[in-house]
């Protein structure tokens, strides 16, 4: 089927750039860790002040096992820090901290990019596992049997695999704008000398690049597999 080995060649490209990316944040994160801030305040202490000054209350901040896991969860209302970046007082701990104290600012604040990412997760979780199965399915159903049921199996695929794409570039915004607003407050706050800002600064581009490659190779795919679709109905 050289339709898959075409897929393969383009998801293969697409894991090559997602791999680059990953380790440049890696390398980043590693250099910018080493900066040591000169106010000594650690992760926890960075999140903490940054919800008090943005009057928020009702969040706790939360140290979570593993490398890179950091994360906002609405649900709970907590800033989940890991281990790292909870206990450490560098200019990396305190991009990360920041950052996702900003994700907190924008539930206080019902940030629109925000409230839909959220209300896609149930979708997208159900979805995305099968969606590529179902066009793959639908296509070999199509072929074997002609069109028609094959064909609305591998369009129902395509549905749920635009709605993987779609809370893909949903969450672009909602990254950035919690690191605009992470960035904002340690500048306006001077929480950091500028040498520290720089490198939480580039630390916190590196990070919004890998959502970046995500959307892009979400779309490419969905783009391959609409083609394979549509494309065979001559």
């Amino acid at each position: 089927m050289s339709g898959m080995i075409g897929y393969y060649i383009l998801i293969g490209a697409i894991a090559l750039v997602s791999w680059l990316v990953s380790n440049q944040l890696k390398k980043k994160f590693a250099k910018y860790s080493k900066i040591q801030l000169r106010n000594g305040l650690s992760g926890r202490e960075i999140a903490e002040k940054m919800l008090a000054d943005n009057g928020i209350t009702d969040v706790e901040v939360i140290s979570t096992p593993g490398q890179l896991t950091d994360h906002y969860n609405p649900k709970n209302k907590t800033v989940n820090l890991s281990e790292s970046v909870y206990n450490q007082r560098n200019a990396a701990s305190a991009a990360v901290a920041a950052h996702e104290c900003g994700h907190a600012v924008q539930h206080a604040q019902a940030y629109s990019a925000l409230g839909m990412r959220s209300a896609l997760v149930p979708i997208v979780s159900v979805t995305s596992g099968m969606s590529q199965w179902l066009v793959i399915g639908g296509l070999i159903l199509g072929a074997a049997a002609g069109v028609g049921l094959g064909y609305w199996v591998a369009v129902a695929g395509l549905v749920f695999m635009g709605f993987a794409t779609l809370f893909s570039f949903i969450t672009l915004p909602v990254e950035y704008d919690a690191s605009n607003r992470a960035l904002a407050w340690l500048k306006n706050k001077n929480m950091l000398t500028p040498d520290e800002y720089k490198g939480s600064e580039d630390a916190l581009k590196w990070a919004a690049r890998t959502y970046l490659v995500a959307a892009i190779g979400a779309l490419a795919s969905l783009l391959y597999w609409a083609l394979q679709v549509f494309g065979g109905r001559d």
